[in-house]
């Protein structure tokens, strides 16, 4: 009988995609000590890293082709203090924020590893609030540039490439960066209410004291912080 099925189940695989979907479909964690969560959270990180890889491709690729003169991001994004510019202020302000916020959330990670509910909740809540200042500094940045004429096909300080290789890059970050402290606050509030330790599953919530999801919320969040750093590289350095 344990042949039969045995025979079974490598036909089953030989069925190409039909067999490789029932394969996976018919056990829990395909990944060894790697649950379905966090490995659906690697597989999202992993596009959105070919996404932004194909952003900054392009841009690095615009840039080294045009004929037009590319902006000096230095003079760009200063900022005006008084009669003086100091440039990439604002930015490295942002950077130091975001930067910090990986830092609150990894505490959060570490005092959900010891099922330490009001510590947990209060950091995530603390990178929540530091996502939603960097978030609040890039809406400062936008209506600073789109005040001075910049549109994604239009820049008063040389090549037109400049607006759109802007606003869809930082666009595109700033979306993921938003999201992730929408679910930070959902998430911080289900840790206050002790949902992780109830009993029975929930919403992002395994329950029975698991809290892996605290966890899978950390991965995303280290990812948009690195991200950010490449961006910084590039973009602003550059």
């Amino acid at each position: 009988m344990e042949h039969q099925f045995q025979g079974q189940e490598q036909t089953l695989q030989r069925q190409g995609h039909s067999g490789f979907a029932a394969d996976w479909s018919s056990d829990q964690r395909v990944f060894k000590r790697v649950s379905w969560g966090k490995a659906m959270m690697w597989v999202l990180l992993l596009s959105d890293t070919f996404v932004f890889a194909c952003f900054l491709v392009a841009y690095m690729t615009a840039r080294s082709s045009t004929t037009a003169e590319w902006p000096n991001t230095s003079e760009v994004f200063a900022l005006h203090i008084g009669h003086q510019n100091f440039p990439l202020l604002l930015i490295a302000i942002m950077t130091f924020v975001l930067i910090s916020s990986s830092g609150t959330m990894a505490m959060a990670v570490n005092s959900a590893y010891r099922k330490a509910r009001a510590p947990t909740a209060l950091l995530m809540l603390a990178t929540a609030a530091l996502g939603a200042a960097f978030v609040g500094m890039q809406a400062f940045e936008w209506t600073k540039l789109i005040s001075e004429g910049v549109r994604p096909w239009e820049n008063p300080w040389g090549a037109e490439q400049f607006g759109a290789s802007f606003f869809m890059i930082t666009g595109f970050h700033g979306t993921h960066v938003t999201i992730g402290v929408i679910f930070l606050v959902i998430m911080a509030r289900k840790v206050w209410r002790g949902d992780f330790d109830g009993i029975g599953r929930s919403w992002l919530s395994q329950g029975n004291g698991d809290y892996e999801g605290v966890e899978i919320m950390g991965l995303y969040w280290h990812f948009v912080d690195l991200v950010w750093v490449f961006i910084f590289a590039f973009f602003y350095l550059w």
